[in-house]
């Protein structure tokens, strides 16, 4: 902070024809980071919940599914039956309401509850029963993978933005090292968000 202070002292004139001014620098700086940091812990608590840091583990069976409508896809969507008779057309699909019992692992709670999207009647997973009572997800190293997919992004999203502010401010010490860093963080965050889309669709 104290260096990105005198940084502005320094330079207190918007740079016309050379990018950003000092300001304008400092701004996109902060919108980078927030726009990188923000989702990734708003999904903390959901990542905490599924690792088992929050919640009652238990059971849950799906016993029922509502069918809300279509969802309109837009052109050339493909719905989960597919085209013609049993699917839902070209530019919608069916979409759900399903719930289920939860049975925790102490078979003192048994409630309905809300069961997670893409389960279907008669489906039984391992799962955790939010604090507040109101909804069940799933639990396992599938649904921890796929809970990393937004703090992995914003992981990756993060990766240049120090060497970013180093070019700015001017310091040439220890660019190289920035580059190696942004490169490895960058790749390993979007590996990781990759996997744990994959994880979420299997």
């Amino acid at each position: 902070m104290e260096a990105m202070t005198q940084f502005l002292s320094e330079n207190p004139a918007v740079t016309r024809g050379n990018g950003p001014g000092p300001w304008g620098r400092v701004l996109l700086v902060l919108l980078w980071a927030g726009l990188c940091v923000v989702p990734a812990v708003s999904a903390l608590g959901e990542l905490g919940l599924v690792a088992g840091g929050s919640g009652t583990p238990g059971t849950l069976r799906v016993v029922s599914c509502e069918d809300l409508g279509r969802e309109d896809l837009g052109p050339g969507g493909v719905g989960p039956g597919g085209v013609g008779p049993g699917g839902v057309g070209p530019e919608a699909r069916s979409r759900y309401d399903c719930r289920g019992w939860f049975t925790s692992d102490s078979g003192e709670a048994v409630m309905e509850v809300p069961a997670p999207p893409g389960t279907e009647v008669g489906d039984v997973l391992r799962a955790r029963l939010t604090p507040e009572g109101d909804r069940a997800v799933p639990a396992g190293a599938k649904a921890v993978l796929a809970a990393l997919t937004l703090p992995a992004t914003g992981l990756a999203g993060l990766g240049f933005l120090p060497y970013v502010v180093m070019h700015w401010l001017g310091v040439r010490r220890g660019r190289r090292a920035a580059v190696t860093g942004g490169v490895l963080i960058t790749a390993a965050g979007a590996a990781l968000a990759v996997a744990g889309l994959v994880a979420a669709h299997a």
